[in-house]
């Protein structure tokens, strides 16, 4: 089984200057413990909500870490220092815009401000991107119904093979793939 690299992003002027501790970036950590059976080698940040620090930290786990997965947190709402999306769209060959809309509808069953949500997710090389909901317990929640399509499209865009424990986490991929 391949060892896999997993970036985690967390968006907060507060977490990142010290204010509080950045729950989010671990609540994500610790699903994907729970989910994941490959050995996973995790690159970490917490960064304000600045566009050119965040292209910058998505290139970075992209292009120099090689990450197959990597997974923002924050930023994706209607505030003036949301931009999450702006620099993910920014720095993606391809939009792949079934992510957020799954996410969106599935917040809706618990809140109703989930339409203000801008989450997006696309490809950069052979890295998967995905922007989550800055608050730990939306997490699971907008993680959880989309994440049965990643692992088969970081196959397509030629990432490494993520396993998961299919008795928490069922994956779809095409027979014979």
């Amino acid at each position: 089984m391949q060892k896999i690299k997993i970036g985690i992003i967390t968006l907060s002027d507060r977490a990142s200057s010290g204010e509080y501790e950045d729950r989010s970036g671990v609540a994500i950590k610790e699903l994907l413990e729970k989910w994941l059976l490959n050995d996973v080698e995790y690159f970490y940040k917490v960064i304000p909500d600045d566009y050119d620090m965040v292209k910058s930290s998505l290139i970075e786990f992209s292009d120099e870490k090689k990450c197959d997965m990597i997974i923002t947190t924050g930023g994706t709402g209607p505030a003036k220092r949301d931009i999450t999306p702006e620099a993910t769209e920014a720095v993606c060959d391809k939009i792949l815009p079934g992510f957020g809309e799954l996410m969106r509808l599935e917040s809706l069953k618990y809140v109703p401000t989930a339409i203000l949500s801008r989450q997006i997710a696309g490809t950069r090389k052979s890295s998967f991107i995905i922007n989550l909901p800055g608050q730990p317990k939306a997490i699971r929640e907008c993680l959880e119904p989309v994440f049965p399509a990643i692992p088969y499209c970081i196959d397509l865009i030629e990432g490494s093979r993520i396993e998961t424990d299919e008795k928490v986490m069922k994956v779809f991929r095409p027979k014979g793939k």
